[in-house]
């Protein structure tokens, strides 16, 4: 059995908790060719983390007392952390806007329901917000994997601190084995010293030296934080010359 998900599309995982229903979407990092199992990432901080200093105040919390802003914490976190082998959880989907039916190829939708537009790329620009990099990793999975994929992709991925930063080692493993087709760049909001990549918020000069410029078959992705998304990416985007139309967010 597979999930036959599309790529670049999530689904939604429905729990009752608490005599409330929660409804929360997530994309799986597996694919069609893993059989029996899917696979999410999700990033959870235990209160024991933060005693021991694991943690900046201003790293994303889901369990219930540890930072003041989220005092109930995530509630689907939480449940799924708390579920057994077992355990039955509600899927429904597919959901999303975008759909890579490759190779370079997307298909788009600007609202729900509207019919898909085609978007034809030889370079894809990716850029990633935290826990936004699960669908960008889908889709690069998904594309170096086929040999007939030969869609370039560059990512510029943005985090608090080091440590947050998720899915490190697989990536920095894409870039070694597939050099011609995916490169990445880092930023953090505090970098310890010694950090070899950029610091600071999204910025012009990053997407500059680190993206594919702006050209007719070139697509940017972008899946973060709706202020990253509003208030670096897209400003900086459409002063170095790229199209808003071939900047899409998830």
């Amino acid at each position: 059995m597979v999930l036959g998900l599309p790529i670049g599309q999530h689904v939604q995982l429905i729990a009752k908790i608490d005599d409330d229903l929660v409804i929360r979407s997530y994309t799986p990092v597996s694919s069609d060719d893993d059989h029996g199992f899917v696979d999410f990432v999700i990033k959870a901080e235990s209160p024991a983390e933060v005693t021991k200093g694991n943690m900046t105040p201003s790293s994303k919390v889901y369990f219930k007392n540890v930072h003041p802003k989220f005092p109930d914490g995530g509630k689907m976190t939480q449940y799924l952390e708390s579920l057994k082998l077992g355990d039955t959880l509600t899927f429904r989907g597919p959901s999303g806007r975008i759909q890579y039916t490759g190779p370079g190829t997307f298909a788009v939708k600007k609202l729900r329901k509207d019919p898909p537009i085609i978007y034809k790329a030889s370079k894809v620009n990716l850029i990633a917000g935290g826990v936004g990099i699960t669908p960008i990793l889908q889709l690069i999975r998904h594309a170096v994997k086929d040999s007939n994929d030969k869609t370039k992709m560059a990512l510029l991925f943005a985090n608090q601190t080091e440590r947050d930063i998720l899915l490190r080692d697989e990536l920095e493993d894409v870039a070694k084995k597939f050099p011609g087709r995916f490169k990445f760049w880092y930023t953090l909001d505090k970098a310890e010293e010694g950090w070899q990549y950029s610091q600071g918020f999204i910025n012009e000069d990053m997407i500059k030296e680190h993206l594919y410029p702006a050209t007719s078959d070139t697509l940017t992705l972008m899946c973060g934080p709706p202020p990253m998304i509003k208030f670096a990416c897209m400003p900086n985007l459409e002063k170095l010359g790229h199209d808003p139309d071939r900047c899409i967010a998830y």
